[in-house]
Order: C-alpha cells, then structure tokens, then sequence
C-alpha cells in the first residue's frame, strides 16, 4: 500500500498560521529529494506540533489534502520581505485545502523531535499514537502489534547517533540500566555476507554507546513470538532495573504466557 500521507513537523507559530490562513506549507527541495525521494509526491499533509505549541505539543492534529505542488523560490514565497535571506533557496510549495482537525490527536508518548514520517491513510486514519504510523516490514508490523497488545512501550524507527554513524532502530526500549535496540531480520537481507559485517559495525557501534542489542529472524517472530522472542525482551527489560512506563518512571514484567496467547502483569 502506497505511502501517501506526509507528516511533517510544524515548530513555527507563523508557519501554523500561514497553512491554516494562506493554505500552503513549504519543504526545502534539497531536504525532499534527500529524505522523501522513495515516497514522493504525497498526496495528503498532516503537521506534528513540536513543543513551541504548548498544550497540543507533540502531537498530530490537522491535515489536509494537497491540492498542488510546485516549486519556487524563497522570495517568491515571502515577497513582502525586502531583503529575504536565502531569497534564491528552492522549495516545494504544497497548495493545501482549508485544514481538518483530527477527532483524537495523534500523541507521541516520548516527545519525540520528528521531521517527516511518510505513511498509508489506512495507518493514519486508525493511528493512537507516533508509533502506529511507521510503515515497517511484515516482521517489524507483526512485533509492533505483540507490543501494542502488551502495552510494552517500544519507540519505532528511532534514530541513534554513534559518532559519525546515525542508525535506525526498529525498535527501541527505554530501562532503567541501560536500553534495548530490536531488529527483525528478513532472510534475504542477511543472507548477504555484506550485509552481516555491517551488522557487526553497527551491533558494536551501539554496545559501545551502551545499547543491548538483540536481533530475531523471520522463522523466530512468525513461529516463536511467545515462546522465545516475548521471553527475550522481558528478561532483558528486568535484567536492565525495567522499562520506562512513563518519563523516568520505570517497572519490571512478569510475561504469563498461555497455550495461544501472551499477557504481561507489571510488577511495582
């Protein structure tokens, strides 16, 4: 399904107000060419509200069908400004319809600083929370869903620096001793040797940043997600002092898993 939705970050008051009175939201075309080239052009547009926002800060609430994009300058944008900085800088112009407010934001439960998250209106139009809008693989979608049904508090596709390496978590648990980076790794990827000696690079890049890593393959997350990947990440949450629940506020699991299913018990 096609990635048609753009969330994009809104950290400006005047930025709000010119896509709410003046209809349009401007994105660098060198930033659109660099990180959105694979999903470009979108055809819907949502804003994350950073914390300049106050009381609806981090969240998703407004969106709106794009009714055109074009690409001009920036003193084609703001010709009321003599003098504009960067006056030659390119941007895509996205011409917007009137805003819709959502029923129920979309909140992020750790702040996160988001720039785009490209997404399908089907995850957008369900989504309760950041992390119900990655579009992962089939692994990543069916480990999400043992985390939403366990109310685990994993964070999706968070970006790690390791100085000079950045690196994208599947995803990433927050304990008291130290944190968790999960992968799921499809077989044709890691079928390729060149493949395996970057996941050295990385795997030791982020234990040497203090991350515990843990990896499990296609066979593990369809046929052994109760009886040996859930098991896995509890033990690992304990053995780190528990998972974060709420900002610096951390408890342990208790996994009780039965013949077809799994539930979590949190222990004080």
């Amino acid at each position: 399904m096609k990635n048609n939705v753009l969330v994009a970050i809104m950290n400006n008051l005047s930025d709000f107000q010119i896509a709410r009175d003046r209809h349009w939201y401007r994105i660098p075309v060198s930033s659109a060419k660099r990180m959105l080239n694979h999903v470009w052009p979108p055809e819907w547009l949502a804003f994350y509200h950073t914390k300049v926002f106050k009381e609806i800060a981090y969240s998703i609430r407004y969106f709106s069908k794009i009714r055109n994009i074009s690409i001009v300058k920036r003193s084609d944008l703001f010709p009321e400004i003599p003098f504009l900085k960067n006056a030659n800088k390119k941007y895509f112009k996205l011409s917007l319809n009137p805003l819709s407010e959502l029923n129920k934001p979309i909140y992020s439960r750790r702040q996160r600083r988001i720039v785009f998250i490209p997404t399908t209106m089907k995850k957008f139009s369900t989504a309760t929370e950041i992390n119900d809008l990655f579009s992962g693989s089939p692994l990543e979608d069916r480990l999400w869903a043992s985390f939403k049904q366990l109310e685990i508090p994993a964070q999706r596709q968070k970006m790690v620096t390791v100085f000079p390496h950045r690196y994208s978590l599947d995803f990433s648990l927050y304990c008291a001793r130290g944190n968790i980076d999960i992968e799921t790794d499809g077989d044709r990827w890691h079928h390729n040797p060149r493949a395996a000696e970057q996941d050295n690079r990385r795997n030791n890049d982020l234990s040497t940043s203090g991350w515990y890593v843990l990896r499990f393959n296609s066979q593990q997350i369809n046929n052994q997600m109760n009886t040996y990947c859930l098991p896995s990440i509890v033990k690992n949450i304990n053995y780190l002092g528990g998972i974060e629940t709420n900002l610096h506020e951390f408890r342990q699991i208790e996994l009780c898993v039965t013949k077809n299913n799994a539930s979590v018990e949190w222990i004080q």
